[in-house]
């Protein structure tokens, strides 16, 4: 996949382009079914098939804090990548782009940059200033200018609509199973290992790695999960707990994961951790013992979960 990262590293237009544009926001299976139609429309008319997003997200520079993202901007496009389109367009965002007017922005760049023959959207996207750029407004644009517009209808699984929202519910919730039927693979953290208090090893018996989080970012509910661990391509169970130590009176999020069966020096390295189910909230214990002693709980029911889910978790980014 060829990637652009300003409209300005567009030289020419692309042969008989077949675009969509939206925001993406965990590339879920609607976002995938909606790549899988630009894709075979650009193979059957043997074009190039394109996908337009943004970063950061719109709503990250006009409401500042009223959104919690998915997905990072690298996950985005190592998703997108993976789905098969031969072009990625991320535009910068800025207050500036913002007051860029939907007949502009069909003319500047969807036509003068990218060449549209044929446009995918989703079936309530809208773009440009006023979010003026909706359905009837670019259907008006295709007749007038020469590109067909084909709207893609809603996309249920298990008669639950499929939306980057829906999928913010779920996480926050710590809702793993059906965030994973939404998103067509697990929900996922990402980070490099920090040095944290290193009393897991030394005096609970169970060393983690701890990985920093934001509370800006879209955390799952404060508890305890079977998770996999991604760790330089390998991939291990382990359990993971997020949230703020109360055991030890911690003011700091923080998500601390012990993997099973590993004894590598990871501090500084990067690990993707697959959240896989939620098995109980944090609480304050009276100590270190019975610490220890639940935590050995919930590796035996860690190990339970991975080996009934085994053949069905995806490693779908190692």
């Amino acid at each position: 996949m060829k990637i652009y990262r300003e409209v300005d590293e567009i030289k020419e237009p692309f042969q008989n382009a077949c675009v969509t544009i939206g925001n993406f926001d965990g590339v879920h299976l609607g976002h995938q079914r909606l790549f899988d139609v630009v894709e075979q429309r650009a193979y059957h008319s043997h074009g190039t098939s394109v996908a337009i997003t943004f970063n950061p997200h719109p709503l990250q520079i006009l409401r500042p804090g009223g959104i919690k993202l998915i997905s990072t901007c690298e996950q985005k496009i190592e998703l997108i990548g993976l789905s098969g389109i031969d072009v990625l367009l991320i535009i910068p965002f800025t207050r500036d782009f913002a007051a860029t007017s939907a007949v502009e922005f069909v003319d500047e760049i969807l036509l003068k940059r990218i060449g549209v023959k044929h446009l995918f959207i989703g079936y309530d996207y809208a773009f440009g200033k006023g979010r003026t750029g909706d359905i009837p407004f670019l259907k008006r644009q295709g007749e007038e200018k020469g590109f067909s517009v084909t709207v893609i209808e809603a996309y249920h699984e298990d008669n639950i609509l499929i939306s980057s929202t829906k999928v913010r519910e779920l996480v926050a919730a710590g809702n793993m199973s059906e965030t994973r039927k939404l998103l067509g693979r697990c929900y996922q953290l990402r980070g490099e290992v920090q040095r944290g208090k290193q009393r897991g090893g030394k005096e609970i018996g169970f060393p983690t790695a701890n990985l920093h989080v934001d509370e800006e970012d879209l955390i799952p509910k404060y508890g305890v999960y079977a998770c996999q661990v991604i760790s330089d391509g390998k991939c291990y169970g382990g359990v993971i707990n997020i949230g703020f130590n109360p055991t030890f009176s911690e003011n700091k999020l923080i998500a601390e994961v012990h993997i099973f069966d590993f004894n590598q020096d990871i501090y500084g390295k990067p690990i993707k951790v697959n959240l896989l189910q939620f098995l109980r909230e944090e609480r304050k214990f009276s100590g270190i013992e019975e610490l220890s002693a639940q935590i050995a709980r919930d590796v035996v029911c860690a190990k339970e979960i991975l080996s009934q889910t085994t053949k069905q978790i995806d490693r779908f980014l190692w």
